[in-house]
């Protein structure tokens, strides 16, 4: 018979007997050393070991795999939104892909080396007839959100008098015992999210678990000793505030590994691109652009270095993948509103996805004065401030060059006369297309300098322009209740408030001006 860690899955699930498991081979390991020894595999072969983990290759996951090799529990600490309860999720991966148990055992017994006074009795009474059960790895997963309403109870267990009376047993029976998270989790991982959540009476419960492997419960002596691999996550404590873990209990925990956000914009782009939940309806209907992706990617790094919000808090990079479902679903409504079966997107799309930055940021007192939605165009603003040089020539530079005009210059003088241009969210594309054509000089930059680009993307190119000319105050650009206006700038400062300002419709404009603010 060949050795048992050469058995295919369905060849180890045939093995139904003690006797049969004992014949293969099968030697105990500890959980540990289970993580530790397909670690080793996985690296020798060159595996990814956490695949879809992205920006942490020279960072957290040598920390994870050295912690892993090493035998040690681990916490996770970082802000929101830094794949932290993702990465304890993938940890599975590392374990075997089944293990048998005694069958009908809680605590998933090994047959070799049960813990609990059921499997003890069973293979006391049947021998190497013992029925074997196998668990996948999926299924040695267990994962607890720290809740202030935790008790120890639900995490390492209690006398349970119901068990008690159908048993017909006393409490002094262990067999009276409901087994509470934890004892279940054996032979497994166990994973806590949000440790500092849980109150600190509860957290001094985890102290035996961690340094001594075992676990006792009120009114017993009995000492289960317990084979778990064990992962917290946790914000750091001065975010929180809510509570922090305890420092015996910090001190039990052998690795503390601290995660980061994307260190590049195509690090966070390859994390948007996976994980945003885009239809295969809307992938055939809105085609997207690069510009896009590393607008939507500006506004997190704009956001995490604003003075308006909280750097201790962070900013999730959920916010960059809701941000994009709502550019592409802005997209995809445009196209059935108009009855258009294809479009492109715009950066009136970009714009109109503020709800997906307002909820994902926290403000300091500052950014509250300010409003949510306010923050939120601001710092869409700067990121098209911020991108818009790598495509055209900085229009601050633009104006100190002596003997040679600016090449905006036309543009400029045409707003300057008094025109105004009017770009609608739900304009169909004939009519964003015959907006935009109307500005004469506009399309000539873009096409100078992007020769080679496709019509559709020509179209946007020029609406960014816009955009980026009225960030740097060539020309200005006001709310609109369904879309952006663009006009001179000096006008502008005595008719309608600019982008990102609340509109103040209750303002008498026979005695006062509206306000307005120069970007």
């Amino acid at each position: 018979m060949p050795s048992y860690s050469s058995l295919s899955a369905d060849q180890l699930q045939q093995l139904t007997t003690l006797g049969a498991l004992k014949k293969s081979g099968y030697q105990p390991r500890s959980v540990k050393t289970e993580l530790r020894d397909n670690l080793i595999k996985k690296l020798q072969s060159k595996d990814d070991v956490f695949p879809g983990i992205f920006g942490y290759e020279e960072t957290v996951i040598p920390e994870l795999q050295r912690a892993i090799l090493a035998g040690h529990h681990i916490n996770l600490l970082g802000l929101r939104g830094q794949a932290k309860t993702r990465i304890a999720r993938l940890l599975v991966g590392l374990l075997d892909e089944y293990m048998p148990v005694v069958a009908g055992s809680e605590l998933n017994d090994d047959p070799l080396q049960p813990l609990s006074v059921f499997a003890k009795n069973l293979i006391a009474e049947h021998g190497d007839n013992t029925p074997v059960a196998w668990v996948h790895r999926n299924e040695r997963y267990t994962e607890k959100l720290a809740t202030p309403d935790v008790s120890v109870a639900d995490l390492i267990g209690d006398a349970d008098p119901i068990k008690a009376a159908t048993l017909k047993l006393p409490y002094s029976d262990e067999r009276v015992i409901h087994f509470g998270l934890i004892p279940r989790a054996h032979r497994g991982i166990f994973v806590i999210n949000e440790l500092p959540d849980l109150q600190a009476r509860i957290q001094v419960s985890l102290f035996n678990i961690l340094q001594e492997g075992d676990i006792q419960i009120r009114g017993f002596k009995v000492r289960l000793p317990l084979d778990i691999q064990f992962v917290f996550t946790a914000n750091p404590e001065d975010y929180t505030n809510r509570g922090s873990i305890v420092t015996p209990l910090k001190d039990r925990i052998d690795a503390q590994i601290i995660t980061h956000y994307p260190k590049s914009i195509e690090i966070g782009k390859r994390i948007t691109k996976q994980e945003a939940r885009i239809k295969d309806v809307q992938k055939g209907m809105v085609t997207s652009n690069e510009v896009i992706h590393d607008l939507v990617e500006q506004v997190a790094v704009e956001a995490r270095a604003s003075e308006f919000v909280d750097a201790k808090s962070g900013v999730s990079a959920r916010l960059t993948i809701s941000a994009y479902e709502q550019v592409v679903a802005g997209a995809e409504r445009r196209a059935l509103i108009n009855g258009e079966k294809t479009t492109y997107v715009r950066v009136g799309d970009f714009i109109s996805a503020v709800p997906a930055v307002t909820g994902k940021v926290e403000l300091v007192y500052e950014g509250e004065q300010e409003g949510a939605g306010i923050v939120a165009e601001k710092l869409m603003g700067k990121a098209i401030r911020t991108l818009f040089l790598q495509y055209f020539p900085d229009p601050d530079k633009a104006k100190k060059l002596k003997g040679r005009p600016s090449p905006y210059k036309t543009v400029q003088e045409w707003f300057g006369t008094g025109h105004t241009v009017d770009l609608l969210h739900d304009a169909s594309t004939q009519d964003y297309r015959a907006v935009l054509d109307q500005v004469p000089g506009l399309r000539d930059i873009v096409t100078e300098l992007h020769p080679t680009e496709t019509p559709e993307h020509t179209y946007f190119l020029m609406e960014f322009l816009l955009h980026g000319l009225a960030e740097y105050s060539l020309i200005s650009r006001n709310r609109l209740t369904a879309g952006a206006q663009f006009k001179d700038l000096l006008s502008s400062m005595f008719t309608m408030p600019s982008f990102g300002e609340d509109d103040d419709e209750d303002d008498d404009e026979d005695e006062k001006p509206q306000r307005g603010r120069r970007r």
